[in-house]
């Protein structure tokens, strides 16, 4: 029987998918509140809950970046 790779299985690159959305989603969210506690806490304007979606994004971007680096890894060989 021949031995496939993981990369060869659909199912396993649209969970693949579904784990960098929830990254990115759940990055941006803890960016939010942290943005929201900051500005509740230091009584200044909206623009930290900006800043903390912005923040979250590039973590959720790089985390994904480091995700994808491992998951080629693993198929390379």
């Amino acid at each position: 029987m021949k031995r496939t790779n993981k990369g060869d299985n659909p199912w396993y690159a649209a969970g693949l998918m579904g784990v960098m959305g929830l990254d990115i989603a759940l990055c941006m969210l803890i960016g939010y509140w942290t943005g929201k506690f900051a500005s509740e806490r230091f009584g200044v304007s909206e623009g930290w809950i900006v800043g903390g979606l912005f923040i979250g994004l590039a973590v959720g971007i790089l985390s994904v970046i480091i995700l994808l680096k491992k998951v080629m890894e693993d198929t390379d060989g």
